[in-house]
């Protein structure tokens, strides 16, 4: 069994319909006894030189809580709820301070119309789609998780520096798991993982980054401030 999701912020549900839609999911997972995965592992900095710059980074609501649910198709199937968010974020903290000389963490969604101080750049993150993979077979546990990010990358005045996406792939690497809920998050985990390190070779090479990199260093070089 395979699906997928999409989430775009700028087409969110409203806050109170996503509440009642949460609720619901929720009344239903106890209800039939579903499996719950709240991923959770953990994420080596990466080994690599600091790009000399102050990153600000925000995380949408939608990224921070990111989940997906995946209502059963039969009566051998389950539902399945499987929370990412929190993984999320101790990943990309994690590799985000193993990249640049400092980053900043924004606790507010930046303004257009006001700079943001004492940042070179500011990073958006978002979870665009999500695609998962289940076994037919309930004795083998191996599972995929496919996921497609998009990033924004802004000056500190709200100007765009550049937009770019990419992709991350997780499997089980072993079918001996003890539990399903196990198998899922070790996926999970391999997926966010490769995201990491994706973004690390990734990052430097995006055309309007490298652009950006090289007007700063020539900057920087001259004794000037970028």
């Amino acid at each position: 069994m395979s699906g997928s999701m999409t989430s775009d912020p700028r087409h969110a549900t409203a806050p109170t319909a996503a509440r009642w839609l949460v609720a619901a999911s929720l009344l239903l997972l106890s209800a039939c006894g579903a499996k719950q995965v709240v991923v959770q592992g953990k994420f080596p900095q990466p080994l690599m030189s600091r790009q000399p710059v102050t990153l600000g980074v925000f995380y949408p609501e939608e990224f921070r809580n990111h989940e997906f649910f995946d209502e059963a198709k039969g009566r051998n199937d389950s539902d399945w709820l499987v929370k990412t968010g929190e993984a999320q974020v101790a990943m990309w903290n994690t590799l985000l301070d193993g990249m640049f000389a400092d980053v900043v963490f924004l606790e507010a969604a930046p303004d257009a119309t006001t700079e943001i101080p004492d940042v070179d750049a500011i990073l958006i993150p978002r979870v665009d789609e999500l695609q998962y993979a289940i076994p037919t077979h309930t004795n083998i546990k191996v599972y995929e998780i496919w996921m497609r990010y998009a990033f924004d990358l802004n000056a500190p005045d709200g100007t765009a520096i550049a937009q770019w996406t990419m992709t991350a792939y997780g499997k089980t690497p072993t079918a001996f798991l003890q539990s399903d809920e196990a198998a899922v998050n070790l996926a999970a985990v391999v997926a966010l993982r490769d995201a990491g390190a994706h973004f690390a070779t990734l990052f430097p090479t995006v055309p309007d980054i490298a652009d950006w990199l090289q007007s700063r260093n020539q900057t920087l070089a001259a004794g000037n401030t970028p």
